[in-house]
């Protein structure tokens, strides 16, 4: 079970139409199982940071096995998963835009979108995923 290159380029197309959809600018990336870079693909005047954001949004969601946005309140203060942004070499990305890949309940690679509102980047995020076909969200 991977996340071949076929199914990584469908999905950035799906994040950047829904993007388009929503008439903001992002980049989006797909990262395999062990978080290695599979596709990466930024939209005319995105923003610059997201390019590295939108990889290790994807590189958190498989490092968690949640979405990003879900961090927001488990890495916050008093929360179970406290400090989680301080670690992983700073890796970790605890606001929405990031998302895992399942397939038959085993995580395989991760979505990230950066550029817009939080919100915004989860729906493209979402959306790309949405190009595998149901199943593949959790």
């Amino acid at each position: 079970m991977t996340l071949d290159l076929d199914a990584a380029n469908r999905i950035i197309a799906g994040a950047h139409a829904e993007a388009r959809r929503r008439a903001v600018l992002v980049s989006a990336a797909v990262v395999d199982a062990g978080g290695n870079l599979v596709a990466f693909g930024r939209m005319d005047g995105a923003e610059i940071a997201g390019p590295v954001l939108a990889v290790d949004k994807a590189y958190t969601a498989i490092a968690n096995r949640i979405a990003t946005s879900e961090l927001a309140t488990l890495a916050a203060p008093g929360g179970e998963l406290f400090g989680l942004h301080a670690n992983g070499g700073g890796r970790f990305v605890i606001f929405g835009g990031g998302v895992p890949v399942w397939i038959d309940g085993v995580v395989v690679g991760g979505v990230g979108v950066s550029g817009a509102s939080t919100a915004d980047d989860e729906a493209c995020a979402l959306a790309g995923l949405d190009t595998l076909g149901p199943g593949h969200a959790k």
